[in-house]
């Protein structure tokens, strides 16, 4: 994928948002990509890969831990199987793909549900629990990732990371995005205060563990494939179907208006919700993923942006507000473009 580079100052204050953010969580390097009306027009990096004296700098290579940003590729592959037709409908149940799944426990249970964190399942001590109907009310749990690339590996017969290298990272030559098994020096360290390993590598590269890394770039130019629908460099690379099924709403009408909105697991801008993670304004119809380490894909159609900002941080420090700031990122960009 080659997008021209014209940098100019129209969202200088997007930059200053993110050195504020960078300066007040526990992270050693930044990064920010914003893409408006096909050109780069921001690209800024600060600091360095971990805290370690001459620790390597951040710059355009360099990957970022980006945690539950992974699910928006997670959201691809599902879309890419309903779009073939190994998926026959979201609202089928998922003991139709997963048939050893207790039934009575799943209780009419949806891709659907699992796809907008409406499935009211929960993993605890190694065990699937329920903590609410399905479709009626909204959790935020780790346990529909691991279904969904269950699904995704039983009906296709590809894991997540090969579908997603055969049809967009080889196709577009991205090279600075994948899953990693072993440490590189272009991998930035996630700062934290635990050894929990789940944030280091892992031993499987299938798209079905959180060891993900992206460089700011090539994360941008994954926003913008899903913001010109597919269509490249002159070239249809993806079907604009699974592009418009992955971002568009796809939230039960079951749940209170007040949830966010997802559409492929992407949250997506449509009504007005008190709980979304999207500033207030930023228009309908754009959608953003998160990932704990405080990195953000926001593609706003209406305005022709993508906007990416990336932080090695592990979670937020005590006292700081990340639902604030993560809307206010999405208002800033609004500011600059007003």
């Amino acid at each position: 994928m080659v997008i021209s580079k014209k940098l100019n100052d129209t969202f200088q204050a997007v930059k200053t948002h993110v050195n504020n953010t960078y300066n007040s969580v526990d992270a050693s390097g930044a990064a920010m990509v914003i893409i408006q009306n096909n050109e780069i027009v921001a690209e800024n990096y600060w600091g360095n890969h971990s805290k370690e004296k001459d620790a390597r700098p951040v710059r355009e290579d360099t990957q970022f831990h980006v945690a539950s940003v992974r699910k928006s590729y997670i959201g691809f592959a599902v879309a890419f199987a309903v779009h073939n037709g190994y998926i026959a409908s979201i609202d089928d149940k998922v003991t139709t793909y997963l048939p050893t799944l207790d039934a009575d426990l799943l209780n009419g249970t949806t891709i659907r549900h699992l796809l907008t964190h409406t499935h009211g399942l929960r993993e605890v001590d190694g065990e699937i629990d329920r903590e609410f109907a399905a479709g009626q009310s909204w959790a935020y749990r780790g346990i529909n990732i691991s279904l969904l690339t269950q699904i995704v590996k039983e009906t296709t017969v590809k894991t997540v990371s090969e579908i997603l290298n055969e049809h967009v990272f080889q196709p577009l030559g991205f090279t600075e995005t994948g899953w990693y098994a072993q440490q590189t020096d272009k991998l930035a360290e996630v700062i934290k205060d635990t050894n929990d390993p789940i944030w280091k590598t892992h031993a499987s590269t299938d798209g079905d563990e959180m060891n993900m890394y992206i460089s700011a770039r090539e994360l941008a130019k994954w926003g913008y494939l899903h913001l010109k629908q597919g269509f490249i460099n002159g070239e249809q690379i993806i079907n604009s179907e699974i592009i418009e099924l992955a971002t568009s709403l796809q939230s039960p009408n079951t749940i209170d208006v007040d949830l966010p909105q997802n559409g492929f697991l992407w949250f997506v801008k449509d009504l007005p919700a008190k709980k979304t993670e999207i500033g207030e304004f930023v228009p309908k119809s754009s959608y953003q993923i998160l990932g704990y380490t405080g990195v953000a894909v926001l593609v706003i159609p209406e305005h022709d942006v993508v906007a990416v900002r990336m932080f090695n941080s592990f979670g937020s420090p005590d006292g700081f507000d990340y639902l604030a700031d993560i809307r206010a990122f999405g208002d800033t960009v609004m500011e600059c473009l007003s």
